[in-house]
Order: C-alpha cells, then structure tokens, then sequence
C-alpha cells in the first residue's frame, strides 16, 4: 500500500499531507507549506491560537521549537538514503522577539551540505553537522533561532561495503 501511495501522491506530497495530519502539529497549528519534491526545500508555518498561545498572548516556546524539530533530520534521511543513520542530537533555541501572529520558517539543505556528510563518514566515523533555522513574523521580524546538530554515520553494513 505504501508503494502505491507513494507512486500515485509522490513521497514529499504524501509527507506533508502526513505532516498536516499528524495529531501535535494539528493541535498546535502548524502547517507544512511546502515540501520539494528533493527534499532540499521546506516550509512550515505556525499561526497563533488558544493551543499554542502562551500567558502572556504570544507563541508558546515549546510550540515554538515543536514547529522546526523534524525537518533537517527528515531531509538528511530522505537525501543521504538508506545506508546511512541519521538522528537528532542536540539543540538550542534563542528567542529573539515575541511571536504575536503567524510565524514561518524555510528550511534548505544543498549539495554540499551532503557531500560534506558523505566524505566525513566514508570512513565509517560519526559526524555532527550543526544546521541552524530562523522563525520569522509575517512581516520579517527574527522570532527565534534554532541550532540543530544532528548525528550522521553510515550503517554498519554499508561500511563494509
């Protein structure tokens, strides 16, 4: 079933519809705007409601860093192919100014951010790129900033390939 799917809807389309269902980003309000086909581009957005507003009336942190979470490890993954392990390792957001409407972020993952990977683990080694993405306002306005290192290594029976 998942083949068909995937041939019929293609895989990035099939994601973001994935994405825009699944149950925490639903309740939150995010959604996942656009997903390229290479899995190089993403957007996602966040409006604010009574589920993600905080005390104070602006964009609850938490919700905040819920919205960007899965994505360069999703790109890394679909990118770099089944041979390698791909995870999350640490992060670190700054919060920059009140989020008080909408809120968006773009993610972006270019080739040679891939060849880096490929040649710091074709040896067999880890290796913890550090990405970072920026939450902006509708009108432009830096919200947060997120710093993302993930953990990248190639499977164990790939290396002895």
């Amino acid at each position: 079933m998942r083949k068909w799917l995937t041939s019929r809807f293609g895989k990035a389309r099939l994601m973001r519809w994935i994405m825009t269902f699944y149950p925490p980003y639903l309740g939150a309000g995010v959604r996942v705007r656009h997903i390229s086909d290479d899995f190089r581009d993403i957007t996602v957005s966040m409006g604010l409601g009574r589920y993600n507003r905080n005390y104070v009336g602006t964009q609850f942190g938490g919700s905040l860093y819920s919205m960007v979470d899965p994505f360069y490890m999703l790109m890394l993954m679909e990118n770099l192919g089944r041979n390698y392990i791909v995870w999350d390792k640490t992060a670190d957001i700054d919060f920059i100014s009140p989020g008080k409407g909408p809120v968006f972020a773009n993610f972006r993952v270019d080739e040679t951010l891939l060849d880096e990977v490929r040649r710091q683990t074709a040896n067999g080694e880890k290796y913890l790129p550090q990405l970072q993405v920026d939450i902006h306002d509708g009108a432009g306005t830096l919200v947060a900033r997120v710093q993302k290192t993930l953990y990248v290594r190639l499977k164990p029976q790939a290396r002895q390939a």
